[in-house]
């Protein structure tokens, strides 16, 4: 495993410099796994927090395993997930009726009443684009990377390739060979970024795939597909 910190040392480097640098290999190792494990362990703790309250106090996991092992009811017992569960089992019964004629009218019919709510609509329009955005599942995605010259001639800058553009912006921005829509993501969050027109004879498409360039743009070029050889495929 190859990590910034692998750097060629003296070969009489210091007891203190070994450390140092062993230290903090380590901590590229480990900080990773850990962050991802206290993620996932708070998030399933808030969700069991926030869905656990509405269960009867007779259908409590951790009632029923007591119960059930014959267990005192002042042993604790931390079921942590269930929450998950429950709520994974909810928002899929919730999105079936969304789909059917009574769940979409039924839609309709509440957000009408909020959209006439002062306040509120602008907090729930708000919220509802977020989520559109952020979880809908819909083929719109983007289709290839691609580098582009920006800000200027001879600065070259990975994009996405969103869609090819039409109507008056292909018009006037791409006059005769057409026009491209491109997500320029930043550095370290790909997340937010620019909206660039861009002439279809300026976007040259690379064969990296789109998750690869996203990750060469988080890590802020430390990471490449293939850092061995770019030029031949990944084993």
């Amino acid at each position: 495993m190859n990590t910034p910190f692998d750097l060629e040392t003296p070969r009489r480097a210091s007891l203190l410099a070994r450390l140092r640098s062993s230290f903090l290999t380590g901590l590229v190792v480990i900080a990773p796994v850990w962050l991802t494990v206290w993620l996932i362990w708070s998030v399933v703790g808030w969700i069991d927090g926030a869905v656990l309250p509405w269960v009867p106090n007779s259908y409590q996991p951790d009632k029923m395993i007591q119960d059930l092992l014959g267990l005192e009811r002042d042993v604790q017992i931390d079921v942590r997930g269930i929450g998950v569960v429950i709520f994974l089992v909810f928002t899929i019964i919730v999105g079936w009726m969304a789909k059917g004629f009574m769940g979409r009218s039924l839609i309709r019919f509440a957000e009408g009443i909020v959209e006439r709510t002062p306040v509120v609509r602008s907090i729930y329009s708000g919220i509802k684009q977020i989520s559109e955005t952020v979880f809908a599942q819909t083929e719109r995605s983007f289709e290839k990377a691609c580098l582009i010259e920006y800000p200027r001639k001879g600065i070259w800058a990975i994009g996405f390739i969103s869609t090819t553009a039409k109507a008056e912006i292909s018009d006037r921005a791409g006059k005769d060979g057409g026009a491209m829509s491109i997500f320029l993501p930043t550095t370290p969050n790909p997340t937010s970024g620019f909206l660039l027109f861009v002439p279809t004879m300026d976007v040259i498409e690379l064969d990296m795939s789109v998750e690869d360039a996203a990750k060469l743009v988080i890590s802020a070029g430390l990471v490449y597909p293939n850092a061995k050889d770019p030029t031949e495929p990944e084993v």
